[in-house]
């Protein structure tokens, strides 16, 4: 009956996309944005990029949006809301995974404003009316970007340069949330499609913002053997050490090739420019706002960014076109638990799993997402549940 629930949802929230236009009248409609960061960080960027693109398309003028830059996961988000809610705004978006909680505490506390919250868990299990979280399938665009990275590990094993037997990869994460799980195992099972005895080496950093621990851990990654590099951190600090050491870098949240026009391969990013669009067009409808939002290709949420040629490998443009069609059709399932290289450390195959999709502080396992032989994840929650360690996968620190 979930799974069933699961698909029936997912098709109306990517119908809904489409069928709100900007015919609604959006004029009472007024945006406030809590960002982490700013534009230094890639992750903040891609939602300012996002929000200003959706401003354009709906004709929002400019005193119908507020942006609240570098607002920490603590007490100053509930602060920030509270004071949006003053200036007017009916519609309140915060994008940091621990803004949750204030954003929350706003939301009890302003029934009359919508609030909108990005990586979050707690909406369909808290039922607030006005509290909703929203998040993209982004481990599609992860595999999809994985694959650019197989096809390089081809070339540089064809060309005779590997610096191991094996082509290795590395990747520096900020902590060991689902959120990470699901994306550096998306990025390995993509590479692994094309790339069949890749391994990974995972270095995590404890933040999701820090440039000199991003770019050391991307160094020892390098230093450990690594042959390419990609990350879910959000600075310029990998990127920037792949470009010193001209090891090829698949970036994440946005194009890299500026700053690293010999190491850039490719980037994938949530659009969030179709929910921001969404929310605004539901208010201005008069219509509810999803409490559990995720988007995905079909819904121009999932994007990579133009493949810089000069660092990809030829046939990566055919190759990833080729997946990305048959990622829409379903004829890939990303975490094809049915698939000979989907496998647990030691080899057992996993036929069953419990995620904690209603998180609680104890993050109890309470829903089966295994079904039809693969791992549905992000259907019976928009953040992702995934966070199984796939044997060809070495964490090398995790503490974080």
């Amino acid at each position: 009956m979930k799974k069933i629930f699961a698909v029936v949802l997912a098709l109306v929230l990517c119908l809904s996309v489409f069928a709100c236009t900007a015919s609604a009248d959006v004029s009472n409609v007024k945006l406030g944005v809590i960002l982490l960061h700013d534009e230094d960080s890639t992750y903040d960027l891609n939602f300012i990029n996002g929000v200003y693109e959706a401003v354009e398309s709906l004709g929002l003028t400019e005193d119908q949006l507020i942006i609240k830059r570098n607002i920490p996961e603590s007490n100053e988000c509930y602060e920030a809301a509270l004071d949006l809610v003053d200036e007017g705004c009916t519609i309140i978006f915060a994008d940091s995974f621990g803004h949750e909680t204030f954003m929350l505490q706003a939301a009890k506390e302003c029934p009359d404003v919508e609030f909108c919250h990005a990586t979050g868990t707690m909406a369909h299990t808290e039922k607030l009316a006005n509290f909703h979280n929203a998040f993209a399938a982004i481990y599609e665009g992860r595999y999809l970007a994985g694959i650019a990275a197989g096809m390089k590990l081809n070339e540089l094993k064809q060309n005779g340069q590997l610096k191991g037997e094996v082509p290795m990869m590395g990747y520096v994460g900020a902590f060991t949330y689902a959120e990470v799980i699901s994306g550096y195992t998306s990025f390995y099972l993509g590479a692994k499609s094309v790339c069949p005895d890749v391994q990974m080496k995972v270095q995590f950093t404890g933040s999701w913002y820090d440039e000199k621990e991003e770019k050391t851990a991307a160094e020892a990654l390098i230093n450990a053997g690594c042959d390419l590099i990609s990350q879910h951190a959000d600075s310029m600090g990998a990127p920037t050490a792949c470009e010193n050491a001209g090891i090829p870098n698949v970036s994440y949240n946005g194009s890299t090739i500026e700053s690293c026009p010999n190491t850039f391969i490719v980037s994938s990013r949530i659009n969030w420019a179709p929910y921001f669009e969404y929310i605004v067009n539901q208010q201005a409808a008069g219509e509810a706002i999803a409490t559990d939002w995720t988007g995905t290709i079909a819904t121009g949420s999932v994007v990579l960014t133009d493949i810089n040629t000069k660092a990809a490998a030829a046939g990566t443009v055919e190759a990833i076109e080729a997946a990305k069609t048959a990622l829409e059709n379903g004829e890939i399932k990303v975490f094809n638990t049915a698939a000979d290289n989907f496998m647990l450390k030691g080899g057992a195959k996993i036929e069953s799993y419990v995620a904690d999709v209603d998180t609680d502080e104890a993050f109890t396992p309470d829903t089966e997402v295994v079904l039809d032989g693969y791992f549905h994840e992000s259907e019976f929650r928009s953040a992702p549940y995934f966070d199984i360690q796939l044997d060809g996968i070495e964490l090398v620190n995790s503490k974080f």
